[in-house]
């Protein structure tokens, strides 16, 4: 019984743990939903050339050959004084495209764009040394940042610039679109994911003053902020997440712009996907692991604040405790079947179900809100919502790896996400010479987890004496599924 015991503790501990990440989420609805729409901030009058700031765009990037050009054409349109506007390549690429970009770049500044190649001996600190160093060397009073995928529309700065007005926000941030979104059923996912990123919890957050996130990519830093927080700093995979909290624990106010659409690229390919999914997860638990302390000490944010921002650090967290549920919710089942005495306690557990009614609540709203009402955009939400969960279990290892190096300390170097320039199915990824081709030792286990998740399906027939117990047979289905998906798609991307 001492095994058993073992077991049926930290099932528990790992259902409570994402019933309060549910519970979180709710609470961000209410403040998605009660957040005020009107906006009355103070902005800069750009009718009044005294009043437009200068500003430097800042394009880090790396072996980017499939996007660059594009890339550069794009931000070579945005409408802004030209004597305002600087921009900046932050070139750490290692290959022919530094020669590519550094031609393309002459052919700009011949147009009188004020637009400057910087490349490095090295990549110390990777993205995050980029940004540092460019930051040296920048004109601009405020400092816009686009990875090479996204596609900034021409009013960009115009509609984000003025809200730095107000000299306590640090940055403003806008919402990502995706410019491939239909191509497969991989892009249509990543896009439900960070859609309910994008909507809920941003403005659930940023609506009641809880810390949000600069999200890497189309936002927009008033340069004091960085210094001021610290400046750029390479020991965590995720940047981004690390300079915002830093900023924000200096009591730095974070704009978000639900209204204003940055498009970008979705990875189109799962390893690609992967890549950045390790990056992100892991660079979440590492973010955790550094700033835990700070935001428990501090004492000019509310416990409101601290909860949610821990939580929010522990975000990636949560696909280890789908993947501890999701394993030992099998031997969980033979335990249930065995031990008459343990029946009040399932009974209580069935209540945590619950978590996942709250998840596909919250998800609706936000996916209500892009796609309309009706009962027809609903049932194609029924459906995307639990192809979404069983996929999103499938990764749980693969993230959950990720997770345990990024509390343990475990460094690892920047991997960045390849990029492909595809918007529709006739467009191909097959000849991209940055995708990985290797097939990792966490692909193989996945598809041992994958016939692991069967054999529950199949429990539910024989456990019991009274002709099976399927309780757990959808849950099993959904994981079944997913590590079926990933665990094919890993080994044949075509299919």
């Amino acid at each position: 019984m001492i095994i058993e015991s073992i077991i049926i503790a930290i099932y528990t501990i790992a259902i409570l743990l994402i019933f309060m990440y549910a519970l979180a989420q709710l609470n961000l609805l209410f403040n998605y939903i009660s957040a005020k729409k009107k906006d009355n901030s103070l902005k800069f009058d750009f009718s009044n050339p005294n009043e437009v700031p200068y500003v430097t765009i800042q394009l880090p990037v790396y072996n980017e050959m499939y996007v660059m050009e594009r890339l550069l054409d794009n931000i070579a349109k945005i409408d802004y004084p030209q004597d305002k506007l600087e921009i900046q390549v932050l070139d750490d690429s290692t290959d022919e495209t530094v020669q590519s970009t550094l031609t393309h770049i002459e052919k700009l500044q011949q147009t009188g764009l004020d637009i400057k190649h910087i490349t490095r001996v090295n990549r110390v600190g990777f993205k995050a040394g980029a940004l540092k160093e460019g930051l040296e060397v920048a004109k601009g009073e405020f400092i816009a940042i686009f990875d090479s995928d996204f596609l900034p529309k021409p009013d960009w700065l115009k509609r984000t610039v003025p809200y730095f007005k107000n000299e306590e926000i640090g940055v403003v941030q806008t919402r990502w679109g995706h410019i491939n979104r239909n191509y497969s059923l991989l892009t249509r996912i990543q896009a439900f994911a960070l859609d309910a990123h994008f909507t809920l919890e941003q403005v659930g957050r940023n609506s009641k003053g809880h810390f949000i996130n600069f999200n890497g990519t189309a936002g927009i830093w008033r340069k004091e902020c960085i210094l001021d927080a610290g400046n750029w700093e390479g020991d965590t995979l995720t940047e981004d997440l690390d300079l915002s909290y830093r900023a924000q624990l200096k009591n730095w106010k974070f704009k978000y712009l639900e209204d204003v659409e940055t498009p970008a690229e979705l990875p189109v390919v799962i390893s690609a996907a992967r890549s950045q999914q390790f990056r992100w997860n892991k660079g979440g638990a590492e973010n955790f692991r550094k700033m835990m302390w700070r935001v428990l000490k501090n004492k000019n944010i509310s416990a409101k604040t601290k909860v949610h921002g821990l939580l929010h650090l522990l975000n990636s967290t949560m696909f280890l405790n789908i993947l501890i549920v999701g394993v030992l919710s099998i031997p969980m089942l033979y335990i249930k079947n065995e031990y008459e005495h343990l029946k009040p306690y399932f009974l209580v557990m069935s209540f945590f179900v619950l978590s996942t009614v709250i998840f596909f609540i919250c998800y609706w709203v936000m996916y209500r809100n892009i796609y309309g009402k009706g009962i027809k955009n609903f049932m194609g939400y029924i459906g995307m919502f639990f192809v979404f969960f069983s996929i999103a279990m499938g990764f749980s290892l693969h993230n959950s790896i990720a997770v345990l190096e990024g509390h343990l300390g475990r460094k690892s170097a920047f991997i960045r996400t390849p990029k492909f320039n595809i918007n529709n199915l006739k467009d191909s990824w097959k000849n991209n010479k940055y995708i990985k081709k290797k097939i990792s030792a966490h692909v193989i286990i996945e598809g041992a987890l994958m016939l692991y998740f069967g054999f529950g399906m199949y429990s539910a027939f024989v456990v019991g004496d009274q002709g099976g117990d399927f309780g757990l047979f959808p849950f099993h289905a959904m994981l079944c599924a997913g590590f079926g998906y990933v665990f094919f798609k890993s080994l044949a991307p075509k299919f």
